[in-house]
């Protein structure tokens, strides 16, 4: 059952962060309140910031499969947002653990420092996934900086208030960004 005591750990850790605070709580306190040793807590993650942030790996194979499922005639922006759409449903699924986990990174400059670099994972990965779509590099590597930011914006933003829902917030956004990218007042 390693799934169940990797999801166990991860439980623990977050309800350890939200009432003790990130800095003060140890690996050894995230293990014994998961009921595993401090060992299995390393089997799973290398260092106690990553236990909140696991999910990337999913994450980042999701938005990948939904960028490839896009039309092939969608531009770079139409493709990234049919991707973003594409993992609402996992993000859904995993806002009670998100929320809080939002809420311990936001008050933590490590954690949020540590969020800004895998962030940047996700725009390389999509900017490489988008280099077939777009005229050129350039023009991809700006797509999914942009993309990412606003993906993150509003999902950061839907976790903090769940209304309006993440589908409509990402509707909004990519409006938005088409609006600014066809502003003739450049």
């Amino acid at each position: 059952m390693a799934g169940d005591s990797r999801l166990r750990l991860q439980q623990a850790a977050i309800d350890l962060f939200a009432s003790d605070g990130f800095e003060t709580v140890t690996a050894a306190q995230i293990a014994a309140r998961a009921g595993v040793t401090e060992r299995t807590f390393f089997r799973h993650f290398p260092d106690k910031r990553e236990v909140l942030f696991d999910g990337q790996n999913v994450l980042l194979a999701a938005l990948e499969a939904g960028l490839a499922e896009a039309p092939s005639s969608a531009g770079e922006l139409a493709a990234l947002f049919h991707a973003f759409r594409s993992v609402v449903p996992l993000l859904e699924a995993n806002r009670p653990f998100s929320q809080p986990r939002q809420r311990i990174i936001a008050a933590n400059p490590a954690l949020k420092e540590r969020e800004a670099a895998k962030l940047t994972v996700l725009v390389d990965a999509m900017t490489e996934a988008l280099k077939a779509r777009a005229k050129t590099d350039l023009r991809a590597r700006l797509a999914a900086t942009t993309g990412i930011a606003a993906f993150a914006m509003v999902t950061t933003a839907w976790l903090e208030d769940g209304e309006p829902d993440l589908l409509s917030r990402l509707a909004e956004s990519e409006e938005e960004l088409r609006s600014l990218w066809a502003d003739p007042r450049g």
